[in-house]
């Protein structure tokens, strides 16, 4: 019988915005999570995470999404910019059914050409909100060599080294990338001027 863990979270960026709608469910199977998983189909939410037991749902409040989604704007830009091969998965459903853990991403990637990658190289989430599942002892056993956190309009690296990971000053999947910079474009709208600016930024112009 599944059992409620937790109220819904609250917004940790500013009360009056709206937040995510997280609920914790513990005494779930693994055959529990792939029911739910496939009762919810194709449809992006609730986002799901799993671990050993514990199953995470969250509706991400509108302020989360368009954060999540103006980042990955500006990693695809910057990647264009610089050459680098990567393609986007979006909130892919990575999953360990040996390791009991599952993650449903903000956004991830995989860099290179790959035609059929087994997971992604980096991920990306949005913390806006309180509460909810330790993300990295999720991907941790889901071998994900890198994710990114942002956080009240900072973005922190966590990088895999063998069985944990270790926060890093700098990306090291993509070199170079001035993650302050990028982080200073989160919340700028309309997005296509926005990642008009960003790009006129990095080949030297203004901000």
């Amino acid at each position: 019988m599944f059992r409620l863990m937790a109220e819904p979270a609250v917004a940790t960026e500013a009360p009056a915005l709206p937040a995510d709608n997280i609920i914790l469910l513990e005494n779930v199977t693994w055959a529990d999570f792939r029911r739910i998983l496939q009762m919810r189909g194709d449809r992006p939410v609730p986002r799901l995470t799993y671990l050993e037991g514990v199953l995470e749902l969250m509706r991400p409040s509108r302020p989360h999404e368009a954060i999540k989604s103006m980042i990955g704007r500006f990693v695809e830009a910057w990647c264009t910019e610089n050459g680098v091969e990567i393609t986007p998965y979006g909130s892919w459903t990575l999953e360990n059914e040996d390791a009991d853990r599952a993650a449903e991403p903000d956004e991830c990637y995989v860099i290179g050409d790959v035609d059929e990658p087994e997971r992604c190289d980096f991920a990306i989430e949005v913390v806006w909100s309180s509460g909810g599942i330790n993300k990295l002892e999720v991907y941790r056993r889901l071998q994900v060599r890198e994710v990114w956190f942002w956080k009240k309009g900072r973005i922190d690296v966590h990088v895999l080294r063998g069985d944990r990971y270790v926060a890093v000053e700098a990306s090291e999947l993509l070199p170079g990338i001035d993650l302050v910079l990028l982080a200073s474009f989160a919340r700028r709208q309309p997005m296509t001027r926005a990642v008009k600016e960003y790009r006129a930024a990095l080949r030297g112009g203004s901000r």
